[in-house]
């Protein structure tokens, strides 16, 4: 972990977005939330939706039960525009009372609303 992650490049600007949320405090649920999201269980049309509202990349760490997400788009990228968007494709709702059952939050709540925007408040670069 001490070696980093080597970012995608995209030839075009880019702009980043921080999210955090916490998942539910318990071993096994936190199991099965990794498990959800990895390679074999996550699910192609959530990848494609992603994908489909202009997103370029999108990591999630965990630290515990403690979650943030990076999510990397084209520096015109509307957030609220491609939420909204987000909400209405397939499997989308689906995908969101799954994932609700281990995280620390209301099972109804959208993705938008799960995630909490964080603010910047250092960066070294110009």
């Amino acid at each position: 972990m001490t070696e980093g992650y080597r970012s995608k490049e995209y030839g075009v600007p880019t702009k980043r977005f921080v999210q955090t949320m916490d998942l539910k405090d318990d071993n096994e649920l936190i199991r099965k939330y990794r498990e959800a999201h990895d390679q074999e269980h996550f699910w192609d049309e959530i990848k494609e939706g992603i994908k489909a509202v202009g997103i370029l990349e999108m990591e999630i760490y965990i630290l515990g039960n403690r979650l943030v997400m990076i999510v990397d788009a084209p520096v015109d990228f509307d957030w609220d525009a491609a939420m909204e968007r987000l909400a209405t494709l397939p499997r989308q709702e689906e995908w969101e009372k799954h994932v609700a059952e281990f995280q620390n939050c209301s099972a109804e709540a959208t993705s938008d609303e799960k995630w909490q925007m964080m603010e910047r408040m250092f960066y070294l670069y110009e």
